[in-house]
């Protein structure tokens, strides 16, 4: 097995089974200048990535991610995964998404984009999801 799939394999584990607790675990199969992107992060450096993390864990009731699929070479993976939490003002939610991880040639992490809708929870705002509506209403194919 490379060291990229052994990586992949630890990685995909460790975020299934992701705690505020056991967080630091990433930090071996990452690399130092780790690149982390989603709709609202885009930070560089184990550091920012994990402040990115613990951060989900403070304002979301019971994360979670479930891995639906995966695609993998020894550059770059691409899982599909369903996330699921609940924000007080905002309730319970479940959210498809794709990330994209590149390795290294020692088969750490160097990147990983994830790729999702953020308008389901914009939705739910009041102000903000009540103007979306509208917009969503205006655009859509049976306006």
């Amino acid at each position: 097995m490379s060291d990229a799939q052994q990586t992949l394999d630890l990685y995909c584990q460790a975020f299934e089974q992701l705690t505020p607790e056991n967080v630091d675990q990433l930090e071996a199969l990452v690399s130092r200048d780790i690149h982390f992107r989603d709709p609202f992060n885009d930070v560089t450096g184990w550091s920012a990535m994990r402040a990115v993390l613990v951060d989900m864990f403070e304002h979301c009731d019971n994360p979670g991610f479930t891995l639906t699929e995966r695609l993998a070479d020894e550059q770059r993976a691409y899982l599909r995964w369903i996330f699921t939490a609940k924000i007080s003002r905002l309730g319970e939610f479940n959210i498809d998404g794709v990330s994209r991880l590149s390795f290294d040639a020692d088969g750490r992490i160097t990147e990983h984009l994830d790729f999702w809708d953020s308008s389901p929870l914009y939705l739910r705002l009041p102000l903000v999801g009540w103007l979306l509506r509208k917009v969503k209403k205006r655009i859509s194919a049976g306006a």
